[in-house]
């Protein structure tokens, strides 16, 4: 099982993770309370159910980045072009805007 915290700006709002089932997004039952910054993304509303796929939540296979630049980090970081959860995980800690994904172990 592949696990990600995702941080908007400074604050844990989140976990997502990828099973044998699919990929799951799940907000935090503390951000839950104090949703200073609210919602991730419009398609992704505050609630306490988990969302799930089972393919890469589109929100989140929206980060990973495209063309030349996801090129230079599979071959440069010898990661698998297809593993999408694996690609976030490695590429999105640094993100443009306000979230981060940070792997969780």
């Amino acid at each position: 099982m592949k696990n990600g915290l995702v941080y908007k700006k400074d604050i844990l709002t989140g976990k997502i993770w990828e099973d044998e089932s699919g990929f799951h997004f799940k907000y935090e039952v503390e951000y839950l309370k104090n949703p200073i910054y609210g919602e991730i993304s419009k398609t992704l509303p505050l609630r306490n159910e988990e969302y799930y796929s089972e393919n890469m939540i589109p929100f989140f296979d929206g980060l990973i980045p495209e063309g030349w630049l996801l090129q230079i980090a599979v071959e440069n970081w010898k990661l698998n072009p297809r593993d999408r959860m694996n690609l976030l995980l490695n590429l999105c800690n640094d993100n443009i805007g306000d979230l981060s994904i940070i792997k969780e172990n």
